[in-house]
């Protein structure tokens, strides 16, 4: 079976999930090797996501393993049948892979729920917006690189006008609503963009006011991606290199529980839309 070319980290996900139920079967590569009568390099390279796996090899090794949960495996199936190229393999020689994954993890996820302390969504920004954010990166981005950003940053929005988008809840801090990328007349634009995509049916927009006080993780902002089972939801979070994926299950928990006591500081979404309004009128 030949090499493939650099997985995705949804390819790598597939081959880490099958690592797992191996291990949780308590099985080494050898012992799997004998139940799947194949070579244990071949067991390696896929779990390491160097090779692929179809769909009836991982109901095979599932079964091997007696994995006892049907969704899960059904799940891990339809994630190995994924064949072809995708609009964000366009992007693969001028954008970091990161963000490749983050658009291929968005258009997969069954839900996405995002927590924002300084920053719109992404997936809700204005273009002058998004602009006024990559002016501020560094090092500095050629003017052609940021026009490859920003392009990419509105494929990605499009996500909302699928047939089928994935229901989405932003809660959102109200510093995020304050803080300025470019000039006072683009935030108040992004604000009122803001408050026509929460129009959307599966839009639902929380406002966490100054007056709320501290919550959990009011460090960073989140991105959660629910899965077609919540063992293959995934986390994405910004740092100053780059994105990180995290999926381990410790790693779920906690940063589900994160985003439900953010959620809980909250205003409702009709007090937020009006909250919005009001900021966007003073601005």
């Amino acid at each position: 079976m030949p090499v493939r070319k650099p997985p995705t980290a949804r390819q790598r996900r597939l081959g880490a999930e099958l690592r797992r139920m191996r291990e949780h079967a308590g099985l080494s590569l050898t012992d799997a090797a004998v139940r799947h009568r194949v070579d244990k390099t071949a067991i390696s390279n896929t779990e390491a996501a160097r090779f692929g796996v179809s769909p009836d090899r991982v109901r095979v090794w599932a079964s091997n393993y007696s994995c006892p949960d049907q969704a899960y495996v059904d799940a891990l199936a339809d994630m190995a049948r994924e064949r072809g190229s995708s609009w964000w393999d366009e992007y693969r020689d001028s954008l970091p892979a990161e963000l490749l994954d983050l658009a291929e993890m968005e258009h997969h996820a069954s839900m996405l729920r995002s927590a924002q302390i300084m920053h719109i969504p992404g997936i809700l920004q204005q273009p002058d917006y998004m602009r006024g954010i990559f002016a501020e990166a560094v090092p500095a981005m050629r003017p052609e690189t940021l026009d490859r950003h920003t392009e990419f940053r509105i494929r990605r929005a499009a996500l909302l006008d699928r047939a089928d988008p994935p229901p989405c809840e932003f809660v959102i801090h109200e510093s995020a609503l304050r803080m300025r990328f470019g000039d006072r007349n683009v935030l108040r634009r992004q604000l009122e963009y803001m408050l026509e995509q929460s129009d959307r049916p599966g839009i639902t927009l929380r406002i966490v006011p100054f007056e709320a006080g501290g919550f959990a993780n009011a460090g960073s902002s989140i991105l959660y991606a629910c899965g077609p089972v919540s063992a293959l939801d995934t986390v994405q979070i910004d740092v100053p290199t780059g994105a990180t994926f995290l999926d381990a299950e410790n790693y779920l928990v906690n940063y589900r529980a994160v985003l439900d006591r953010m959620r809980e500081r909250a205003i409702g979404p009709e007090a937020s839309v009006g909250f919005i309004r009001e900021v966007a009128k003073g601005i």
